[in-house]
């Protein structure tokens, strides 16, 4: 695990290495909110074999270097390291090169994620100020502001509107 953020590892969850790898500019303005849009986990075991595949997923289907979002979110309340905060991910087209993306393991258009993984994240985001990958101002959105999807679902887009730097009118991220 990062001891400072409580993420774990790629080596711990048994994944692969990236193929090719880009460095993120720091510190990151723009934390972008996603779903994975597939069944959730709810246990250690679940979740790892979910990040594996997925990244099994993007890889060899989808041909992307690695994983695409920077970090994944069990509904154990883990932290799966993708990218991470030092490299650029794959998960919101025009706009990989200067955000993060956190995606919660799950549709959340018809269920609520758990309390465990909503702290998670919020305790993600914290580290990543205090540990100066993210800016002190940056943004959240949820990634239906960026692109045409449903992600984050429902549920979890209505709970990201109320947490701390989140950005209702996105016009200035979009036009540059």
């Amino acid at each position: 695990m990062f001891p400072e953020c409580d993420v774990l590892t790629r080596n711990e969850w048994g994944g692969v290495n990236a193929t090719q790898e880009e460095d993120l500019p720091r510190p990151i303005d723009l934390v972008i909110i996603q779903h994975t849009a597939t069944d959730t986990c709810n246990t250690d075991e679940e979740c790892q074999e979910y990040v594996q595949w997925i990244q099994i997923y993007h890889m060899q289907s989808l041909n992307y270097w690695d994983i695409g979002p920077n970090f994944l979110i069990g509904g154990n309340g883990k932290v799966y390291e993708g990218p991470g905060w030092l490299h650029m991910g794959a998960h919101t087209h025009g706009y990989n090169r200067k955000s993060v993306g956190i995606s919660f393991i799950g549709n959340f258009n018809d269920i609520i994620p758990t309390n465990a993984s909503l702290l998670a994240a919020e305790k993600l985001i914290e580290c990543g100020v205090t540990e100066e990958h993210l800016s002190p101002s940056y943004s959240l959105v949820g990634h239906r502001q960026l692109r045409p999807t449903e992600s984050p679902g429902k549920n979890l887009y209505e709970i990201i509107q109320k947490w701390p730097h989140y950005l209702e009118n996105v016009d200035d991220i979009i036009n540059n």
